[in-house]
C-alpha cells in the first residue's frame, strides 16, 4: 500500500524539494510574514558572525539566508527523514558544501518547521555542528575525505 504525505510533512518536503531545484521564490510563499528564522535567544553560532546562521525576522530577510549560501557549492544533500506533522515538523538532513573562502564542511543537522494554523512556516531552525560551521566560514576545510556531485547552491 502506497502511503501519501499531506499537511505540514508535506510542506517541508515542497520546500526541500524547491531548495534542489534553487527556486527561493517557491520556498518563501510557504513563509509567514513574520517568519522567525534561526532567532535563538544565545547563539553562539551567531556570536562568531557565522551569517548563515544570522537571525532573521520576516519573510524578506530570511531570503537573505539564501542570498549568503547563493554562491555555495552543493557537495551533497540529503534528506533523510522527515518527522512530524501538525505544528512542529523535524527533517534529519545529512549536508555536505564548499564555501567561497576555501572552507568545507559536512554535517548531519536537524531543521525544525513551526507551523501556524493557515500553515505558513513561523519559525524555522538549523541544529548544527555550529564549530564545523564556524571553521568553515573561517576558510577551514573540515571534510575528512573528498565529496563527489557538487553543484551550486542557489
Amino acid at each position: 500500500m502506497t502511503s501519501t504525505i499531506t499537511g505540514s510533512a508535506a510542506v517541508v518536503g515542497t520546500i526541500y524539494q524547491a531548495f534542489g531545484r534553487g527556486d527561493v521564490p517557491a520556498i518563501l510563499e510557504h513563509l509567514a510574514d513574520d517568519v522567525a528564522w534561526d532567532e535563538w535567544p544565545d547563539n553562539f553560532a551567531q556570536r562568531a558572525g557565522a551569517p548563515h546562521l544570522a537571525a532573521r525576522r520576516g519573510r524578506e530577510d530570511a531570503a537573505g539566508f539564501f542570498g549568503v549560501i547563493r554562491d555555495w557549492t552543493v557537495l551533497g544533500f540529503e534528506v533523510l527523514d522527515v518527522i512530524g506533522d501538525g505544528r512542529q515538523v523535524v527533517a534529519e538532513i545529512r549536508a555536505s558544501f564548499a564555501l567561497p573562502g576555501g572552507g568545507r564542511f559536512a554535517d548531519e543537522e536537524l531543521h525544525l518547521w513551526t507551523f501556524d494554523e493557515a500553515g505558513r512556516v513561523v519559525r524555522f531552525r538549523h541544529y548544527v555542528d555550529t564549530a564545523k560551521h564556524i571553521a568553515a566560514i573561517r576558510g577551514e576545510d573540515t571534510l575528512a575525505g573528498e565529496v563527489s556531485g557538487a553543484r551550486r547552491a542557489g
